[in-house]
């Protein structure tokens, strides 16, 4: 075969990949079939409220081109309506340049405000949070407690990330880029110290499994989400 009849040939799978990409929030059949549930449909914010409200905030977040923009101008973070304890939640994502936002898990609105575990979202480079707390604030970390155990893939700024969160009884994985960049134990003695040596080392319970809202943060960046799905994993329906 010629060098010109193999790039013609490189170029026609190609473009046969490209056509072949899963549409941005949607669902393929086999993921229906095993429980998947898509938490953003790409053109309402069905689903999703503002802390301690029912509504979801007239400003400060919009919808375009299937993403949930985050504008980073005081909208406050939105909560899912429905509690999850024990999950497979995957979603993308992309940030401004120095920009900071995080996913927050087993968020309580019992509590005075939106803690929870969070997955980190992070320019590592441009942010001073990526030089902070011993690396317990970068990217994919469970922010101010754990740090990665593995250099986390971020990708470029601008371009897409693919982030999981996985909640299997009490134990916890954090992906990145098909990465498994951290996991640990709910409850277990190793978290329970590295919560009291963290911010959090004064709110009751903080560390352990619980049934809570998930959270996308605003906090005053612009931060893209789109393609976020669940599998419910504890069994509720």
């Amino acid at each position: 075969m010629t060098l010109l009849r193999f790039a013609h040939l490189a170029s026609i799978l190609l473009g046969a990949q490209v056509l072949a990409a899963d549409p941005a929030n949607q669902l393929s059949a086999e993921e229906k079939a095993n429980g998947w549930k898509l938490l953003f449909d790409g053109e309402t914010p069905h689903g999703w409220h503002s802390f301690k409200r029912t509504s979801f905030p007239a400003t400060g977040w919009v919808i375009e081109d299937g993403w949930l923009h985050c504008l980073g101008k005081d909208g406050g973070d939105v909560l899912s309506d429905r509690e999850y304890e024990q999950f497979d939640l995957r979603w993308e994502w992309k940030l401004e340049p120095a920009g900071n936002s995080g996913l927050k898990y087993f968020v309580l609105e019992s509590r005075n405000s939106a803690l929870g575990h969070e997955y980190q979202m992070l320019d590592d480079r441009l942010n001073p949070d990526g030089k902070a707390a011993e690396g317990k604030r970068v990217t994919a970390s469970f922010y101010d407690v754990l740090k990665p155990s593995v250099a986390p893939p971020t990708r470029p700024l601008g371009e897409v990330n693919q982030s999981r969160i996985l909640v299997n009884a009490n134990h916890v994985e954090h992906w990145l880029n098909g990465t498994k960049v951290l996991e640990y134990e709910c409850g277990s003695d190793a978290v329970k110290a590295a919560v009291a040596a963290s911010k959090f080392k004064t709110v009751t319970g903080f560390g352990n499994r619980v049934s809570g809202r998930l959270l996308l943060q605003d906090h005053h960046s612009n931060v893209w989400f789109r393609n976020i799905k669940i599998r419910d994993l504890s069994g509720a329906r």
